[in-house]
């Protein structure tokens, strides 16, 4: 009869199995993912032809009307979409995952607490009234990160008390403050002139049809950058899961590391709204689904999470190209997903297990 000290070396190791799995299959499903994704369109192509096209250089396919520049559809129309999709997709859950383990709240969400509102609003504020700290590509940007920051600064220090963050402070916190945002919105959107309005309106539903090359050159390095920050973080934050005067005790800077987490998921937020608009409930649904399979580890969470929101919003984009020519909005479809779930998780939140 094997001893309680090797039972409990077995389940370790069965646990450590099942997560290398599930992060293992998530890279893999990923890559077929985007695989798939650049097959679909208006001009088909099989699976094989894409990938000749991606990594052998073939030029033409046949089609139903003769040969097709194949690499310029690959190229230039849908992998610079797919990657974009991935990026914002993947910055979002992060993000997500980040403010659930720094919160201690399933809830929590760059929509849920306002940032993507207020990095919204930064961006329509380069967009209507042309003002930014910086001109050219990175107008939009630049506004979306100065407002994500400061969005995100307001709800946090709004809801401390002496005794923390409380969820309730958490969540009216985030509520008000991205209300106010959205109300400086609409507002830009009722004087902007009417050759801005429909821009305007169609990028604040969250779209992913208008990302290209430029696009992810502006996200890609933000979006690395906080997720990297995010994911060497994630010991320290597994500890201030576990509350302040714990992690303090066991080492952690609390206040530090608190901004440093805060600072790095303004930053991929904002590097994904200021291109897409905003897109809801990612940060909430993908992170859900990992913490329920890998556990409230953060060191395997994040990474998870990085690749499932990749995952999740490609999918959602492909099918939106399936629904509308051109692509439905993306950040219908996650809403019509999202409040749901969210409902789902608000029945269910006394039962969530955080380590």
């Amino acid at each position: 009869m094997p001893s309680g000290e090797s039972q409990i070396e077995s389940i370790f190791r069965r646990n450590n199995k099942r997560k290398a799995v599930v992060i293992s299959a998530s890279v893999l499903i990923l890559f077929i993912t985007i695989l798939v994704a650049i097959s679909i369109g208006n001009v088909s192509m099989s699976l094989g032809e894409v990938i000749d096209v991606l990594f052998f250089g073939r030029t033409y396919v046949d089609g139903a009307n003769g040969q097709i520049n194949a690499h310029n559809v690959v190229f230039n129309l849908r992998l610079p979409r797919v990657l974009c999709a991935a990026f914002i997709g993947a910055a979002l859950a992060i993000a997500g995952a980040a403010m659930q383990g720094l919160f201690r709240n399933p809830m929590a969400s760059p929509s849920v607490i306002g940032i993507s509102n207020g990095a919204a609003f930064g961006a329509c504020v380069s967009m209507v009234l042309g003002f930014s700290l910086v001109s050219g590509a990175f107008a939009i940007p630049a506004m979306s990160f100065v407002f994500a920051f400061i969005t995100l600064f307001l709800v946090y220090f709004m809801a401390r008390t002496k005794l923390g963050v409380p969820v309730t402070m958490l969540l009216l916190s985030g509520i008000a403050i991205g209300a106010f945002f959205s109300g400086l919105v609409s507002l830009l959107q009722y004087i902007a002139p009417e050759q801005q309005l429909g821009g305007v309106v169609f990028w604040l539903m969250g779209s992913i049809a208008s990302c290209g090359w430029n696009e992810l050159k502006i996200i890609i390095l933000p979006i690395i950058i906080g997720s990297m920050i995010l994911i060497i973080l994630s010991r320290d934050l597994n500890l201030l899961s576990l509350g302040d005067d714990q992690a303090k005790n066991l080492g952690v800077n609390v206040e530090r590391t608190r901004i440093m987490i805060l600072c790095a998921t303004a930053l991929v937020v904002a590097g994904a709204v200021s291109v897409s608009g905003v897109i809801g409930f990612v940060g909430l649904i993908v992170p859900h689904i990992f913490r329920m399979l890998l556990g409230p580890d953060h060191r395997l969470l994040l990474p998870a999470s990085l690749a499932g929101g990749a995952i999740f919003l490609v999918i959602i984009d492909t099918i939106s190209r399936m629904i509308v020519t051109g692509g439905l909005p993306v950040g219908i479809i996650t809403a019509l997903l999202g409040a749901p779930f969210f409902l789902y998780i608000l029945r269910t939140r006394k039962k969530e297990v955080w380590g």
